[in-house]
């Protein structure tokens, strides 16, 4: 059996014209998640990472603190998250950043809806249905993790919606689960998988002993 490593990126630039970027904190939470990797003495059989710029960013400071190289790190974009600005617009008729500007907790409040709605298929004009994000994800995870031999590790730097929906799916639980998973994930979170026998099975969901120190309880983020 191998082991699958899914990580979500380090904090982006929420509320910014431009999402999808690290912020200052985000770039060290990858590093200190890579230093913690090269403490310990893993080593990544293969690193694989979405398409977009916040996951690339991660992949790459994760590695290049462990003192590998970069330019190995795999692209999926079955590894993307899901369509978050188009599916508040279809639901709400208004801008996403507009919303997070305002009232924090309703932003939230109303994504969850949102992505309730989504879940079962009562919003329209949203790029893709849920039964299509959970098969991409799911075949971005079996490539990553197929062709591995015993005590393999890899690492999949995805986002916190495909995770959850992931680990849901891993665990048979509902969409209900996997928008909870979704928006508890923290930054630079790990969950460990075990891939044999065809199939994943999770060992642990959402871990950063990385950010377990004293000094570091400020950079613990969910954005």
């Amino acid at each position: 059996m191998s082991m699958v490593l899914m990580v979500r990126h380090a904090q982006a630039s929420f509320g910014a014209a431009d999402y999808d970027r690290l912020s200052e904190l985000g770039h060290r939470q990858s590093r200190w998640l890579g230093e913690h990797f090269r403490e310990r003495g893993v080593k990544f059989t293969r690193v694989v990472c979405g398409t977009l710029v916040r996951q690339r960013e991660t992949a790459e400071g994760i590695v290049a603190a462990m003192g590998a190289d970069r330019s190995a790190i795999e692209s999926d974009a079955g590894l993307n998250e899901y369509p978050g600005e188009a599916l508040f617009r279809a639901y709400t008729g208004g801008d996403q950043r507009d919303a997070q500007a305002g009232d924090y907790g309703r932003y939230w409040r109303v994504f969850r809806e949102a992505m309730q709605a989504w879940s079962q298929d009562r919003i329209a004009g949203v790029p893709e249905s849920w039964a299509q994000f959970g098969a991409r994800v799911n075949a971005a995870l079996v490539a990553a993790a197929s062709g591995t031999q015993r005590d393999d590790v890899v690492l999949v730097v995805s986002s916190g919606g495909a995770i959850g929906r992931a680990v849901a799916d891993i665990a048979s639980s509902p969409a209900s689960v996997a928008i909870e998973f979704n928006l508890q994930f923290r930054n630079t979170g790990v969950c460990e998988l075990i891939w044999g026998a065809g199939r994943f099975r999770l060992l642990s969901f959402n871990g950063a002993p990385h950010l377990d120190h004293p000094q570091r309880r400020e950079a613990i983020t969910f954005a």
